[in-house]
């Protein structure tokens, strides 16, 4: 299930299935569903309130002083849209998977509403894909808060409240607490998050949530099951370069299309057209979100004052060039945009092409993706599959899906600073080995390629850890 967000219900093939009334923000409103079949059936809620501005925009921004609020409202409605529908069905379905703090709220309606005694035997799995976002919202006092949206409702403030907020809720925290079974999208992230976080020191763990996960894994509730990827179809070549630079081409006059004149990708066609006609020594890729998380490393000082990625574009000089695909934090796309401008074997394509993206995952020689914290990672996984290996921080799931020196290489450190001068280094090592190693280097291409993290193990995973797990209600701390 998952919101129309005002657009998806308008998809060839979806047809209208029901309607039901949902209480919701002290009114009751007529929300419709619909099916669109395809490999997995999939049931869009519509209404008015899962769209607020433009149609089939998903996130909104309210700045510091209202954060999540637009969003919380919008998810919190869908939960309660679910909720009605699930508790509705002539036949009932033996688990709810919900996913990240915008699903929880289906966990109050399950545990405090009139819908209790249909919902309360069904069991429940909570996905946790990224602690970064909690989704915190007052109890009262906000017309986006609990107490606005479930007017009346009797409920245990204890077992709802953010941990270091009692005046807040956080549903990230209270489906941690309330979930019979949780996870997380990789091994190795599912310990990282029963620590406390020193962002000091470069550690990004349980972000204040680390209790309450520690406990869930003391009752044998959490699980770390890493994220798989799509290895169907044909294997496709590599494209020559000339092919790969008008693709790049096409990208950037695509993006200048929607916004003319635009100085970042002006200056990356300057940039692209200033190539060599030749395939340089080294081509270096990134795509991801332009946030914290992705660039944070990039952007570290080193002992000169100079950031990694300055450092890293001075190593390839002129024998190379770095293509990096992704937008987000305005800050952090106009640093980008500044280190283009200084330096002409960087490419920076401020937005998302899928179809660039491709391109560029078989185009590469070397992938970076220094995250400070990654939960799971897909962007490796890919590179690997297109036999580009990668340079990964020692992280969540890219420490459980590289190995270095055989599919790739890995790097550590115990503070950014360090962790910054490892990731250059390591990319060093990684040019170094290809130009005087070659042999070395198509072996670990080789391995890299042959890696599977497919979905059909953690499929079986899902289903036997997770779904199958014995269904009877846990004790709430």
């Amino acid at each position: 299930m998952t919101p129309s967000f005002g657009q998806f219900h308008q998809e060839p093939g979806a047809l209208l299935i029901g309607r039901r009334k949902v209480l919701f923000s002290g009114g009751e409103h007529d929300v419709e569903y619909y099916e669109l079949d395809g490999d997995v059936k999939t049931i869009l809620v519509h209404h008015s309130i899962l769209a607020p501005t433009d149609p089939g925009r998903v996130y909104h921004d309210d700045g510091a002083s209202r954060p999540f609020a637009t969003d919380a409202s919008k998810f919190a409605f869908f939960s309660a849209a679910c909720a009605v529908w699930i508790s509705e069905l002539e036949s009932p379905p033996d688990v709810v998977h919900l996913h990240d703090w915008h699903a929880a709220y289906y966990l109050v309606m399950q545990n405090y509403t009139a819908l209790k005694p249909k919902l309360d035997g069904i069991h429940t799995v909570f996905t946790i894909h990224n602690l970064a976002y909690q989704g915190q919202r007052p109890f009262e006092g906000d017309e986006s808060s609990l107490v606005a949206w479930f007017p009346g409702m009797d409920y245990e403030p204890w077992r709802l409240a953010d941990p270091h907020s009692p005046s807040a809720i956080n549903p990230m925290a209270f489906a941690i607490r309330m979930a019979d079974q949780v996870n997380t999208v990789s091994p190795t992230y599912a310990h990282e998050i029963c620590m406390t976080s020193a962002h000091e020191r470069g550690f990004f763990g349980g972000e204040g949530l680390e209790d309450e996960i520690s406990h869930a894994a003391s009752e044998g509730r959490l699980h770390g099951i890493l994220n798989g990827c799509d290895y169907d179809g044909p294997q496709e070549r590599r494209p020559g370069w000339l092919a790969f630079l008008e693709a790049s081409q096409e990208t950037l006059e695509g993006f200048l299309k929607k916004e003319p004149n635009d100085p970042v990708h002006l200056r990356a066609l300057e940039n692209l057209r200033a190539l060599p006609k030749r395939r340089p020594m080294h081509v270096l890729s990134s795509i991801g979100r332009v946030v914290d998380q992705k660039m944070q490393l990039f952007f570290t000082p080193l002992s000169d004052g100079r950031s990694a990625l300055e450092h890293i574009l001075d190593r390839l000089s002129d024998k190379g060039a770095f293509f990096l695909l992704g937008s987000g934090d305005k800050g952090h796309e106009a640093t980008l945009a500044s280190i283009a401008e200084r330096h002409a074997n960087f490419i920076y394509f401020r937005g998302y092409s899928e179809a660039f993206g491709r391109m560029l995952y078989r185009s590469g020689d070397l992938f970076l993706m220094p995250s400070s914290f990654e939960p799971c990672g897909i962007s490796q996984m890919h590179a690997m599959r297109d036999a580009q290996p990668c340079v990964v921080h020692g992280v969540g799931g890219l420490r459980d899906t590289v190995e270095d020196s055989r599919t790739g290489f890995v790097f550590e450190g115990s503070n950014p600073p360090q962790q910054a001068a490892n990731f250059v280094a390591s990319v060093g090592r990684a040019m170094d080995m290809r130009r005087d190693h070659p042999s070395s280097w198509a072996d670990l291409k080789k391995r890299a390629a042959a890696c599977r993290f497919d979905w059909a193990s953690s499929a079986r995973q899902y289903i036997e850890t997770l779904y199958e797990h014995d269904s009877s209600r846990h004790e709430a701390a």
